[in-house]
């Protein structure tokens, strides 16, 4: 095959363009299904609820969760990598100029907590882009709860360290939100 014409075969690059196919696929497997789960008076109470910092699908939380389990059902091979870039996929805004969605952030959340036992210490830079930009108690206390503490918990010595840094970091932060979440998980490193 020519490296020219084809150069998504040259050196491995077909396993960084397939995982990045994958996970578009992924991604836009969970938007329609939560899109087509939604009902006009669940999306207006999230909408009212939120204060309209997110847009809503009104898909109900039992839809998000059954999402997520049919993705990983139907997209099985979600390694660590996979599984982060989806995450942070469902996270950003649907389409350019739109609002981000409240679901799909949920689905985000919900993918993480199924899939913490992947996660590492280095995953924390993108949890704190998570938290910072939440806008939602709703979404930020299951990522505290049911990502973050069982992430930190799972460490080794080395990365509990590590992760001791960023969270040393989070503690000095102008961000409210971050400095709270840091305090709250201090524990979780302390033995």
């Amino acid at each position: 095959m020519d490296p020219v014409l084809h150069p998504a075969r040259l050196l491995g690059a077909r396993t960084v363009t397939g995982a990045a196919d994958v996970v578009s696929a992924a991604a836009d497997f969970v938007d329609r299904t939560l899109q087509n789960e939604g009902a006009w008076y669940r999306a207006d109470d999230v909408g009212n609820r939120l204060g309209g910092v997110l847009a809503s699908y009104g898909s109900s939380i039992g839809a998000v969760r059954g999402t997520v389990r049919d993705t990983l059902r139907k997209f099985r091979d979600l390694d660590h990598d996979g599984t982060v870039m989806l995450a942070s996929a469902l996270w950003g805004q649907p389409k350019p100029g739109s609002r981000p969605v409240f679901e799909r952030r949920l689905a985000a959340v919900v993918l993480l907590q199924t899939k913490v036992r992947l996660l590492r210490h280095s995953d924390l830079t993108r949890l704190e882009g998570f938290l910072r930009s939440a806008q939602a108690a709703e979404l930020t206390e299951p990522l505290l709860s049911d990502v973050l503490v069982p992430l930190l918990s799972g460490l080794g010595e080395r990365e509990r360290q590590r992760a001791g840094v960023v969270l040393a970091r989070w503690r000095e932060d102008p961000d409210p939100g971050l400095r709270a979440a840091a305090g709250a998980l201090s524990k979780e490193l302390t033995p």
